[in-house]
């Protein structure tokens, strides 16, 4: 089969279309035959080897094959499987505990992590759902479910989880203050942002305003910064970006808590949540919420699309097809 295969941390020039073998499912496996996968964050993070990464694999990759997000069909079945057969259609997040595996035409998938694909989307847009979907909700009600009127600003509101937490919030009655770049601004828009910041143009930690909830997609501020934006009663969640941010939230966000009302929560992602998708599935059947794919390119294509997600020009999801 052929697949992406990363055998040293850097630049995605280093990544190469390879022919390797197809794996056999385990007694407790399915086989899956990839349709679609998508680009995250943490792909880009992986390959470059960036300090998280490194504690557990600190020369090369520990996984050869990247790529979380799937959508698939079954075509073998370990003798355990029982809830699923040949034919069935699926999508997950093949992250942590899992092995990764996505990029690529064939990946093994424990019987436990399968779910069923909504059949009303397609297999790209089911590949977009599984991780930016299930982030952008479990980080929006990790300090409880939103209100009505509730201030809620997003920083990086045009990648894939932001995208997702836009229209989450607005169907919970949230107003929301979508930051990004000024040419995903009426992207934003359209997908319901009552109010939108041009990042180049304006600093939304000192023009005064105070939100709520602070979802930061692209932590790059000290939270001291970013704190004062803060209503008194609001509470700051970081999800991705600088390293350096992170741990900062982690170290400092319980003293940060302690010591008044606003608070710092890094909230735990669940992947592959059942209540989750489940939730997120009757969402999407619905037409209430649905994936904004920015782009598509086959396998062949993945450095390039890489390189793409990198630049941060992305609006949305960036979707690989096999």
């Amino acid at each position: 089969m052929k697949a992406i295969v990363c055998t040293e941390y850097g630049s995605p020039d280093l990544l190469q279309l390879k022919e390797v073998k197809r794996p056999t499912p385990k007694e407790d496996e399915a086989l899956v035959r990839v349709h679609a996968s998508s680009l995250n964050a943490s792909d880009l993070e992986t390959l470059r080897g960036e300090f998280v990464v490194r504690m557990t694999a600190p020369r090369k990759p520990k996984y050869k094959i990247l790529g979380s997000d799937i959508a698939g069909r079954i075509e073998a079945v370990g003798r355990n499987v029982k809830q699923f057969q040949l034919g069935d259609e699926i999508w997950g997040d093949l992250s942590f505990p899992l092995s990764y595996g996505a990029f690529a035409e064939y990946v093994c998938i424990p019987e436990s992590a399968l779910r069923l694909k909504p059949a009303s989307m397609t297999f790209e847009q089911a590949a977009a759902v599984p991780t930016a979907a299930v982030v952008a909700l479990q980080k929006l009600r990790c300090k409880g479910p939103i209100r009505s009127g509730q201030k809620i600003l997003l920083n990086g509101a045009g990648g894939g989880v932001g995208t997702f937490a836009v229209q989450l919030a607005k169907l919970n009655g949230a107003e929301v203050t979508a930051v990004d770049s000024a040419i995903k601004l009426d992207m934003l828009r359209s997908l319901g942002a009552d109010h939108v910041i041009d990042y180049a143009q304006e600093d939304f930690t000192r023009n005064g305003q105070q939100y709520d909830l602070i979802l930061d997609i692209v932590a790059h501020r000290s939270i001291f910064d970013t704190r004062r934006a803060l209503s008194p009663d609001g509470t700051y969640v970081p999800v991705g970006g600088s390293t350096a941010v992170i741990f900062q939230a982690l170290l400092l966000g319980p003293l940060i808590s302690r010591t008044g009302n606003k608070k710092v929560a890094i909230g735990v992602w669940k992947p592959n949540d059942k209540d989750d998708l489940a939730f997120l599935i009757e969402l999407l059947e619905a037409g209430k919420v649905a994936p904004l794919i920015d782009r598509s390119y086959p396998l062949s294509e993945l450095p390039e699309a890489m390189r793409y997600l990198a630049e941060g020009r992305a609006r949305g999801k960036v979707v690989i097809t096999i």
